[in-house]
């Protein structure tokens, strides 16, 4: 896998920045988001597959990108396929900060020191070229404006993003909502972009203890049986994850 190309994980991230504060928009529910946005890439790069509600290794041969590696690693030491919520639900300390150093690495965003309230140090970041943020958003622009069906990875972005309540940051206000309403709806083109941001959403709910389960009628199976779970159109996210201890910051204010 080269790194001529930003992984979904990099480019929620910077969709994630505020180019005026260097701050992280949603942070916890991000922290969800980059895991699932691994899941997704690590498909696209034919290594997982989808297997119901879960995830299964079909080839555990690595990337060449550490992070990814590390998490298809995880996977494969698993050895059964996992229920992807509770993949993504699972302990992913330092992640984003993880996520933030590569970019800093690559020349992509820059670190700012400062310190809140004059005593405990903070770490900011801003991007160092907002016309990269503004190509990954126009991606998503053209795929809300135009109707057309995206690309899997564009799909994929606007899913998560999605998921992880990014749409009142991308699209704000009142004259936001119609498009937040079409950036949710580019869920249905993406099989495993789907399925992952409905188990980010499921585990923000609280819903990642319990299996999903098909509704079972007395005379048979319904016209909705058999219908894979990350083709149904997802509600507003709530951004409240239950599990806060995800994705813990490194450094104190890095969010």
């Amino acid at each position: 896998m080269g790194r001529s190309r930003r992984t979904i994980p990099e480019e929620l991230l910077l969709l994630a920045l505020d180019p005026a504060t260097g701050t992280t928009a949603q942070p916890q529910s991000l922290d969800l988001g980059l895991a699932g946005a691994q899941l997704v890439e690590l498909a696209l790069a034919g290594r997982i597959a989808p297997d119901g509600d879960r995830i299964a290794v079909v080839l555990p041969r690595p990337t060449g990108d550490p992070t990814l590696d590390s998490a298809l690693e995880l996977l494969r030491r698993r050895g059964s396929p996992v229920r992807a919520v509770h993949w993504i639900g699972g302990p992913r300390l330092g992640l984003r900060q993880t996520y933030l150093t590569h970019l800093e690495r690559c020349g992509m965003v820059h670190a700012v020191a400062g310190q809140m309230c004059g005593v405990l140090p903070t770490t900011r970041y801003q991007a160092t070229d907002t016309a990269i943020s503004r190509e990954i958003k126009n991606r998503l622009d053209n795929a809300i404006r135009t109707g057309v069906p995206p690309d899997p990875r564009t799909a994929a972005l606007a899913a998560l993003a999605h998921a992880v309540g990014l749409g009142k940051h991308l699209y704000p206000g009142n004259e936001g909502r119609s498009s937040r309403s079409r950036l949710r709806d580019l869920i249905r083109h993406d099989p495993m972009g789907g399925l992952v941001a409905h188990a980010v959403m499921d585990v923000q709910n609280g819903v990642a203890a319990q299996p999903r389960r098909a509704p079972v009628a007395a005379s048979g199976p319904g016209p909705g049986a058999g219908r894979q779970p990350a083709t149904r159109v997802a509600a507003e996210p709530s951004g409240v994850p239950v599990q806060p201890r995800h994705g813990s910051m490194a450094r104190v204010g890095a969010r």
